[in-house]
């Protein structure tokens, strides 16, 4: 059996986020997503999410091609995970191209970066959101 690993956030899920999902799955045959807790976003990443932790976990769950859901809780993890799930491939977006690249050193894991959506993130859902907020109470 091939085990993928993905990390991310997966605020305000959208079909570019069920894309990566889809083609990181169909890499092999068993899909790891490592979710960013609330904590990790925001003392790590100084992000705060729209959904709480649970609520984006119930979200991937629902997902046809993730099989299984874990917290990260730091970026130091990623070795530790692919040795504990035996992990083949690590996949992140494009977005990631390159940062990523030691854990092929570090671990028996390949490293792919999978080109996002072009035309959808999650920063553009929140930028148009906040437009359309500024537009509609001026």
């Amino acid at each position: 059996m091939k085990r993928i690993i993905t990390y991310g956030t997966f605020d305000l899920l959208h079909y570019g986020h069920i894309n990566l999902l889809k083609r990181a799955h169909d890499l092999g045959d068993y899909l790891i997503v490592a979710l960013s807790t609330d904590e990790f976003n925001w003392d790590a990443k100084q992000k705060k999410t729209y959904f709480p932790y649970e609520k984006r976990k119930q979200l991937l769950e629902a997902i046809r091609y993730v099989d299984l859901v874990i917290p990260e809780t730091s970026w130091e993890q990623k070795n530790s995970d692919i040795q504990l799930y035996q992990a083949d491939i690590f996949v992140m977006g494009d977005d990631w191209q390159g940062k990523f690249d030691y854990i092929a050193d570090q671990t028996d894991a390949e490293v792919i970066y999978l080109q996002r959506t072009p035309e959808i993130s999650t920063s553009q859902i929140k930028n148009d959101l906040n437009q359309h907020n500024l537009t509609k109470n001026p």
